[in-house]
């Protein structure tokens, strides 16, 4: 007979937490997963999502508080999916976090580093210059609502800062939301990306419908009394233009100061969201290279050179691989003025080599690694003819580093010399991490 679906308070006992930092409550024999619950604490929750093995919920009281909880910073942070770990003090976040990455790197990989690296922390606060919020027009509410969705329901979070925006964003929720409530086409304006540089403020309002001539005064208002810059995207995202101000002297750019680079990129790019941490990754993984003037290096998915410019400092060659070539562009011209001639990068889907390309047989010393959360199976089950001796491997999820470090290891003859987490998104459940292999 089937269990029936449960949706009125329950009380229980929270028996462990979740690699993401929920509390785990086992009611009638199936796993209850509470959001902003910790492990000792008995709580009362709400059962939102039913799952076949587990059920989700939502906190609504906690009776019994643990010693590690703390209050959390941000007003929306029981309602906003933004962050989830607001209520754990950064250390014990940190700590969740490297043990789900040696659980994955354990159970699915079944190896395990030489080393375990210290967690690699920066800034907890005001640390995102990259980021999309979601907008939508709630007249029952009689405002433009704009900001993160809701851990719970599909709604967006009725909320006026965000503590982990960069400044002068985090304390902009409002305004923007007054902006777009005064707007014609406020009902067809879904989301604005967020791009904080060094140099300048971009805001991309997506916009389904043509501004008026009074929307366009209004974004222009706004854009001079924030002194920043907006762009409206109308389409895909070639479709992103400049509105306010009518042109600018320079790209938005960030800088890699132990290494004299300057990377231009545009306000939808892909950047590392936290630039305190970036540095610091960069600095780990070219010294963990061990990168010589002899040296030929093979950045994959090099983006717009975050890793192949510094790389190209130290290094004889360096050939970075994207299959953007949009993004290609922007590496190729950020090579060019940083006046680095041992740098080329080119177009290619990694995701579908099959090992009779040219430039896979060239011989490499060094490799880079910075795949998205999918990982690089295609690249390291190929990786006898690249034939590397260190590989550094920058991932934004543990199981598919897990999964691809068991392929190097077993498969391909190297150890895996040092493992350990990058703490790129403090208060959040996602897990970034850095391993560096070398060849048995």
């Amino acid at each position: 007979m089937a269990r029936k679906k449960r949706r009125e308070p329950e009380t229980a006992e929270i028996t462990a937490v979740a690699h993401d930092g929920r509390g785990i409550a086992a009611t009638e024999g199936k796993k209850v997963f509470v959001a902003g619950a910790l492990e000792g604490e008995t709580v009362t929750f709400m059962r939102r999502k039913f799952r076949r093995n587990f059920d989700e919920a939502e906190l609504l009281e906690v009776h019994e508080r643990s010693p590690e909880r703390i209050d959390a910073r941000c007003d929306a942070f029981d309602r906003c999916g933004g962050c989830s770990l607001q209520h754990i003090n950064p250390e014990r976040q940190r700590e969740i976090k490297a043990q789900t990455l040696r659980d994955n790197l354990e159970r699915i990989g079944r190896v395990e580093p030489g080393t375990w690296l210290e967690a690699m922390t920066g800034p907890v606060w005001n640390y995102r210059r990259r980021a999309r919020l979601a907008v939508k027009d709630v007249p029952a509410k009689g405002r433009t609502l704009v900001g993160f969705r809701e851990r719970h329901a599909p709604f967006i979070t009725d909320m006026h800062r965000c503590e982990v925006l960069a400044t002068p964003v985090d304390a902009m929720i409002t305004d923007l939301s007054d902006l777009v409530g005064a707007l014609s086409i406020r009902a067809r304006l879904p989301q604005i990306e967020v791009a904080v540089a060094e140099n300048d403020i971009a805001l991309v309002f997506r916009v389904l419908d043509p501004p008026t001539k009074a929307d366009e005064a209004l974004f222009r208002s706004f854009g001079e009394q924030h002194k920043l810059r907006i762009y409206l995207q109308t389409g895909g995202l070639d479709s992103v233009a400049l509105f306010y101000p009518e042109s600018v002297d320079e790209s938005l750019y960030y800088t890699l100061p132990e290494f004299e680079i300057r990377i231009d990129f545009e306000p939808v790019d892909f950047v590392q969201v936290n630039s305190d941490i970036n540095q610091r990754m960069v600095h780990f993984a070219v010294e963990q290279l061990d990168v010589g003037p002899g040296d030929n290096v093979l950045d994959l998915f090099c983006g717009i050179g975050n890793f192949s410019l510094p790389l190209a400092r130290r290094a004889g060659t360096v050939l970075g691989i994207e299959g953007d070539k949009t993004l290609v562009a922007r590496a190729t011209e950020n090579a060019r003025r940083n006046e680095l001639d041992n740098v080329t990068f080119r177009v290619a889907d990694l995701s579908k080599i099959d090992g009779t390309e040219r430039w896979v047989r060239q011989g490499w010393d060094r490799m880079l690694l910075d795949p998205a959360r999918s990982g690089a199976a295609e690249v390291v089950t190929r990786m006898h003819l690249f034939k590397p001796q260190r590989i550094v491997y920058v991932s934004c999820h543990p199981g598919t580093l897990a999964r691809d470090a068991g392929t190097l290891v077993h498969e391909q003859g190297y150890r895996l010399e040092s493992a350990g987490i990058i703490d790129m998104f403090p208060h959040t459940a996602h897990v970034e991490s850095i391993a560096v292999f070398t060849k048995s």
